[in-house]
């Protein structure tokens, strides 16, 4: 992303964390602390990120030589978080990246999210309407904000109403997905399976996708103009932020 300098996207900051730590802070709110990150582009600056994570966070104090150690001074608030970082090609696409890291995947259900959108879903409901319906996939289906006001008027050009940017009447899949682990069979075939352009429509025509409805605070952060948005959110309300 190309803001004040050229940023992996994942790991420009709001609030001062990068945007995919408070995707994985919204999973840990509630009890998901085991993470899979299938890296691509720059996966050594996330990796670099996760490497150096507690050391800049705290006082240390180490032991120079050929038996070096460190020793740490604080906790910090996420060192219960396991995370699997593994690389899975620059150009593979997402079905193909979960296929990829399928060895790391030890569970029958699991989430599966992207780095850059945020919100306050209710995880556990969204863990248990995926549960009580039975079916292969559940997408979390948001209104996203119109990027323009509306203006609504009549034949004479009076306005009747103004709205905005008010949330669009179409819903879109806004991530925070669950899947069942028989849905990775689907993705062996090579780097190119598109999990939005293929596999969805093949389990929508199946009968076996559903959407959790989400009427909460939600953002993506596609541009460095929405990083600036949401970090004014955050020093505001952070309406995402479900922990303490």
């Amino acid at each position: 992303m190309r803001g004040e300098t050229p940023t992996k996207k994942e790991l420009v900051e709001v609030g001062g964390r990068p945007i995919l730590w408070h995707v994985m802070k919204i999973y840990a709110t509630y009890g998901h602390t085991r993470f899979i990150l299938a890296l691509g582009h720059r996966a050594a600056d996330i990796k670099q990120y996760f490497l150096t994570y507690q050391p800049m966070r705290g006082d240390f104090t180490i032991k120079l030589g050929e038996s070096s150690a460190i020793r740490y001074h604080q906790a910090n608030a996420e060192q219960d978080w396991t995370v699997t970082l593994a690389d899975t090609g620059l150009d593979t696409l997402k079905g193909s990246r979960i296929y990829r890291v399928r060895k790391y995947i030890d569970a029958d259900t699991f989430f599966v999210t992207y780095g850059d959108g945020v919100g306050d879903v209710d995880l556990d409901a969204l863990l248990a309407f995926h549960r009580r319906h039975g079916r292969l996939a559940t997408v979390t289906g948001v209104c996203p904000p119109s990027p323009y006001g509306i203006i609504q008027a009549d034949e004479a050009g009076q306005v009747t109403q103004f709205g905005e940017k008010p949330p669009l009447d179409q819903w879109i899949n806004g991530g925070f997905i669950v899947l069942q682990r028989e849905i990775i069979n689907r993705l062996a075939n090579g780097d190119d399976v598109d999990l939005e352009r293929e596999i969805f429509p093949q389990l929508a025509a199946e009968q076996e996708l559903m959407m959790y409805r989400h009427t909460g605070f939600w953002r993506k952060m596609d541009t460095y103009k929405e990083a600036l948005e949401l970090d004014a959110f955050w020093r505001q309300s952070a309406p995402w932020k479900t922990w303490e």
